[in-house]
């Protein structure tokens, strides 16, 4: 079985395990690299920022 690394600016790294599904990455945007190719963390996607929940209200005290 085939190890195919693939490489896409937006979406990281994935390995393909079939010519065919390596083929159809490329048209996709992927590029294939080896363990050799050097900087692939750099292409790894940026971290997203995300919503943190539901905002804290703070405690009312009742029946003072």
């Amino acid at each position: 079985m085939p190890v195919i690394y693939m490489l896409h600016e937006v979406h990281g790294a994935k390995v393909a395990t079939m010519e065919l599904e390596a083929v159809e990455d490329e048209k996709n945007g992927w590029t294939r690299y080896t363990l050799d190719t050097p900087d692939v963390e750099e292409a790894a996607p940026q971290e997203v920022k995300r919503r943190r929940g539901r905002p804290v209200v703070e405690a009312v005290e009742l029946g003072a």
